[in-house]
């Protein structure tokens, strides 16, 4: 598909993608939301809970919504999609990653931007234990990542999966890291280091012969904790080889279900990679939009839903006409 117009002119102070990233964070309160959760078992003795809101009104609609790096599901920017959806006649489940739950899981792995197996084990259980007709998928960052590598690495998607979109994507993992490392960024890359490494001393307690508090100081970047743990508790050689095979970007010409990416141009964390621009022209499934302002995940409107909100329904409604 062409690349698509973005519609997304936000007021001046919101047009500073540092701005509109950190502001959202720290100001918005999504009310209203009613979560009920869901802990699934899985095969490997580890699990993973989902945070179920519904529809006022029955529906035969769902929305999975999976967060970013070290997020959950009360994030606000997953609060705010499933409060608009459920308004709008679909219930909304956001998975909690492995680990993101509000409690350690009991494997040394966790998650990462590549555990398409997680997203896999998760869409089986929801498809073989409730009875939906439309499903769709809404990822954010990390999470964009991971449900496009899903959607095109798969032989095999359920029928009832019938739309996708993907917020504010690092499909290329070393190209979104290196912009990371940037001056620019280093406040946010000093928070992400400072929470990887807390859930890291916690699992040197449950796993002291596999890795230390001592491993951990030594880490001080971003890479770093990547290839201390992300990459081989989850079986990759190292950080190098954990970005290569985990990038979405690889996967997007195999997508086969009409899917919807936003990536905004002033995303600090994108690089110029993240950019998915000759693969959605030449797909027929893939559709880009790169609104000029946005930052990361902080389409902010002058109403109380969010653009990528409004898109998101809009985008997967018109898929079911």
């Amino acid at each position: 598909m062409p690349i698509i117009p973005s519609t997304y002119k936000p007021s001046l102070f919101f047009r500073n993608g540092h701005l509109s990233t950190i502001y959202p964070n720290l100001t918005r309160k999504v009310k209203g939301v009613k979560q009920t959760r869901e802990r699934v078992e899985l095969e490997d003795h580890d699990f993973i809970d989902l945070d179920w809101s519904y529809s006022t009104s029955k529906t035969s609609n769902l929305l999975i919504l999976i967060h970013g790096l070290e997020g959950n599901g009360q994030r606000q920017y997953i609060l705010g999609i499933a409060k608009h959806v459920n308004q709008n006649n679909w219930d909304a489940v956001a998975i909690n990653l492995r680990n993101c739950s509000g409690e350690i899981n009991r494997l040394y792995r966790s998650y990462n931007a590549g555990a398409s197996d997680d997203l896999r084990r998760i869409v089986n259980h929801i498809t073989s234990k409730y009875s939906y007709n439309n499903i769709a998928l809404n990822g954010f960052s990390l999470g964009g990542n991971l449900i496009l590598k899903y959607l095109g690495e798969s032989s095999h998607i359920p029928s009832v999966i019938k739309a996708a979109v993907a917020i504010s994507v690092p499909c290329d993992l070393h190209n979104s890291l290196n912009e990371l490392n940037k001056p620019k960024n280093k406040l946010y890359a000093l928070r992400f280091i400072k929470h990887l490494k807390e859930k890291l001393y916690e699992r040197a307690l449950s796993f002291p012969e596999k890795i230390t508090k001592k491993d951990i100081d030594n880490c001080k970047t971003l890479q770093d904790i990547d290839d201390l743990y992300t990459s081989k508790a989850h079986g990759y050689k190292n950080a190098l080889e954990y970005y290569k095979k985990c990038s979405s970007k690889q996967f997007l010409s195999q997508i086969n279900i009409p899917t919807l990416i936003i990536n905004a141009k002033n995303d600090s964390f994108l690089g110029e990679h993240c950019y998915p621009i000759h693969e959605a022209s030449q797909s027929s499934s893939l559709f880009l939009e790169m609104p000029k302002y946005g930052g990361h995940v902080g389409f902010v409107s002058n109403s109380h839903i969010f653009y990528n909100e409004h898109k998101t329904l809009e985008f997967i409604s018109s898929i079911l006409k």
